[in-house]
């Protein structure tokens, strides 16, 4: 399979890497490293996670952040969205909506 990240995707995984680092040096390229695996894992693993609005669910390893995607053809992974499980149930679920 075949992984292909929108800009949605991307901007979250931005926006987490900047939260990181400014927890501490180096933590955001540890974040950025970590979520870039998981994602990668979705070569072989995408399609068997649970279903929330419609996207596939998977959970990261390391940080409270949830992976959102849709399979295309049986063949690619398409990434949504990354987003951190933190935040309010109602603005994921609009994160989702809107994206």
């Amino acid at each position: 399979m075949k992984i292909r990240l929108l800009s949605s995707a991307l901007d979250d995984l931005s926006e987490g890497r900047l939260f990181y680092e400014k927890q501490g040096e180096g933590l955001g390229e540890y974040f950025f490293d970590s979520l870039f695996s998981d994602i990668d894992s979705l070569m072989l693993y995408g399609g068997i996670h649970h279903k929330f609005s419609g996207y596939h669910r998977m959970l990261s390893k390391r940080f409270p952040y949830e992976i959102y995607y849709k399979l295309e053809d049986e063949s690619v992974v398409v990434v949504w969205r990354v987003l951190d499980l933190r935040r309010d149930p109602i603005k994921i679920r609009q994160s989702l909506e809107s994206g």
